[in-house]
């Protein structure tokens, strides 16, 4: 049998309360490992994220062609001549993006490191959402149709001779909108939405 020496003052046998103490040691080491090492995996995803990010906000910017038949006409010439070098978003002046090629005809984009890019097309095709009893929306006399795709929207411009789309990321506000709807009002003639 042990000897008084063989139990701690508690009465519990000096190799369980070792034991007991060492596993709660490794367990504390073993909690702040997991800890260090989880705030290490955030911080690494937080940075893969931002290299995203501005990935995404710089070089040329990829675009998939959309439907756009009157691409090519004097009006979408017009239009693409009068629109600025820069943009104003969230207060800040962005200028153009260059556009990954191929890039689609009479498209044109403003977007920088700190701005999502907002994107100009003309001469599209009218989307099959466009009806008669469609709601539209006057900005600075031109009429627009709203078409949300998923955190993005898409104002088409619909009573000049050509459609003028313009994609917006969320929360731009309506700066470009009425920037756009005034060079629009300047170049290009107003005319009913269905001839």
């Amino acid at each position: 049998m042990g000897g008084v020496d063989d139990q701690s003052p508690s009465g519990v046998p000096k190799p369980v309360l070792i034991v007991a103490v060492t596993l709660t040691a490794l367990l504390a080491v073993a909690v702040a490992a997991l800890g260090g090492y989880s705030r290490y995996t955030q911080h690494q995803q937080e940075q893969q994220q931002q290299a995203a990010e501005q990935a995404r906000r710089s070089g040329p910017l990829p675009l998939a062609p959309v439907p756009a038949a009157e691409a090519d006409t004097p009006e979408c010439r017009a239009v693409l001549d009068a629109l600025p070098a820069e943009l104003e978003l969230d207060g800040d002046r962005v200028p153009r993006r260059q556009l990954a090629e191929p890039a689609p005809p009479a498209t044109v984009a403003w977007g920088d490191r700190d701005h999502d890019p907002v994107v100009l097309r003309c001469g599209l095709d009218d989307p099959a959402e466009l009806t008669p009893t469609s709601k539209l929306v006057d900005v600075s006399g031109v009429s627009w149709f709203e078409l949300a795709e998923g955190s993005n929207s898409t104002w088409l411009a619909v009573d000049r001779p050509v459609r003028v789309a313009l994609t917006l990321p969320a929360g731009t506000g309506t700066g470009p909108i009425q920037d756009i709807s005034e060079l629009l009002a300047k170049t290009l003639p107003k005319q009913p939405v269905f001839p």
